[in-house]
């Protein structure tokens, strides 16, 4: 199983949670956005600046700056 942060993922490409690499208020605000480990994700539009980048996670439509998705570890 290959691994990668979650701002390396392709537009349209699929990807499963494997692990949040932070601790204390940020880790917290992903937990409740529903980025848990074993749960699929799917990088669906980035805006036309390149960041924030546009994900649907649990049929809801987040987005994330890349410095928080730099800390979600995915496998492809």
């Amino acid at each position: 199983m290959s691994t990668t942060t979650l701002n390396k993922l392709p537009l349209n490409s699929c990807g499963k949670i494997v692990a949040i690499n932070c601790t204390g208020p940020i880790n917290r605000r992903l937990l409740d956005l529903g980025l848990i480990p074993n749960t699929p994700i799917q990088s669906i539009f980035k805006s036309p600046f390149g960041d924030p980048t546009a994900y649907k996670i649990r049929g809801s439509t987040i987005a994330l700056r890349e410095e928080d998705a730099k800390l979600i570890v995915i496998s492809k």
